[in-house]
């Protein structure tokens, strides 16, 4: 019996020095082994800035454009891109010699049609007129004579030297001078109708706005600049032959500009009058210009071959004559803007799954990881703002640096 004791307390001592022996062996290739690389940051107050970067095109407030205005050809050119022109500079010289034959014709057609005019209002033309006079005199005079003659008859009869058909055949004589006189008269006042003078007057209109045409095409054949400005496009060369219409010309005050943003559709909703924005141009990649919206998107458009986009009109608020029309460049728009906000990398923000509720790896003593539920707001590109769960000056976990992923409780190095 002791003896059996003896082998039993041998046995027991010898499981709990093999159990000694595993535990030690687990502690320490737990304390050997090695820690999970991690990166580190720090939660810590900042502003906080959410933008939005497209693309845009730059054009003046105002463009001016000198265009052809008939088919001819261009016998000399004053002035190239990038010149700086006064008011009233002339730009360009076309031939003119068929503008000053259509002045010429228009001028015709409208001193024919004053006269229409002077014919209608004054009852015809000069000769009309006299015609008209000397009919009046000529039914006059036949009248008179008309009447003499009935008198001389009725004396006649009365002592029986005249027949009553001879005094009836002189009587049809005397009303029939009488009604040539009354149409004379007549025609020389209301020779023409109300309709007739209107129409007259309307031929005059249609012939002096055709002058007017006529001599507004004859001055561009000698373009000048309305306004000071710079030249920024000269199409056509001396001897070149152009078009009707052709665009010739394109100059514009370049110290009031504005772009033409292109923001596709979900960031529409993001955007406001005011705004303010950045616009870069890789021509001079230095320079960074300020502008502030003044018209958001009012409905979409197909931009390119797949894009959907709202244009946004951009004001320029510091332009110079550096940022050129036409010019394609970047503009971003600042959405939102927080102030001493807590934030943390955005790398270091997990959700879990199913819920969706986000949360941290906290990093304790630089040893371990320990899992940390927070509040977060709305995050811009690359910070997220915490509004509960961390405090200012805590460690979080960005990441590891072999790829392995992150638990709670294991053991860490923080590495730079």
């Amino acid at each position: 019996m002791p003896e059996e004791k003896v082998q039993t307390g041998r046995l027991w001592l010898w499981l709990g020095a093999a159990i000694v022996i595993i535990l030690v062996f687990f502690a320490t290739r737990y304390l050997t082994r090695d820690r999970l690389p991690v990166r580190e940051a720090q939660a810590m107050h900042r502003e906080l800035i959410n933008t939005i970067s497209s693309n845009g095109l730059v054009e003046p407030e105002t463009n001016y454009e000198v265009h052809s205005p008939m088919a001819t050809t261009v016998q000399a050119v004053y002035v190239q891109p990038g010149d700086v022109v006064p008011a009233g500079k002339v730009l360009m010289q076309l031939d003119d010699t068929q503008a000053r034959a259509r002045v010429a014709t228009a001028e015709s057609g409208v001193k024919a049609a004053q006269a229409a005019v002077e014919a209608a209002t004054h009852n015809g033309t000069q000769q009309e007129r006299q015609a008209s006079a000397a009919d009046i005199a000529r039914a006059s005079l036949e009248r008179d004579q008309a009447r003499r003659d009935v008198d001389a008859l009725t004396k006649l009869k009365s002592t029986g030297a005249a027949s009553a058909a001879e005094v009836s055949a002189a009587q049809q004589r005397l009303d029939s001078a009488e009604a040539s006189l009354h149409a004379s008269l007549q025609s020389s006042s209301s020779r023409y109708s109300a309709a007739e003078v209107e129409r007259a007057r309307a031929e005059l209109a249609d012939a002096e706005a055709s002058l007017a045409v006529a001599r507004e095409a004859l001055a561009k054949t000698t373009p000048r600049a309305e306004v000071a400005g710079t030249v920024y496009t000269v199409d056509a060369g001396r001897t070149e032959f152009v078009e009707e219409g052709k665009l010739l010309v394109q100059y514009a005050d370049l110290r009031h500009e504005r772009v033409r943003a292109y923001f596709d559709e979900p960031d529409i909703g993001q955007l406001a009058v005011g705004q303010k924005i950045q616009i870069q141009w890789k021509g001079k990649p230095d320079r960074v210009w300020q502008g502030h919206i003044i018209r958001t998107p009012v409905t979409v458009i197909i931009y390119g071959l797949s894009r959907t986009v709202g244009e946004v009109l951009v004001q320029v608020d510091d332009p110079d004559t550096d940022l050129l029309p036409a010019t394609n460049v970047t503009v971003t728009v600042t959405t939102s803007s927080q102030e001493n906000a807590l934030s943390v990398p955005r790398e270091a923000l997990h959700v879990e799954n199913g819920n969706g509720k986000p949360y941290v790896y906290k990093v304790v003593d630089g040893k371990t990881l320990v899992r940390t539920p927070v509040t977060t707001g709305v995050p811009n590109l690359t910070q997220a703002p915490i509004l509960s769960g961390l405090n200012e000056g805590d460690w979080v976990a960005t990441g590891t640096t072999n790829g392995l992923p992150m638990q709670e409780g294991i053991p860490i190095k923080v590495v730079p």
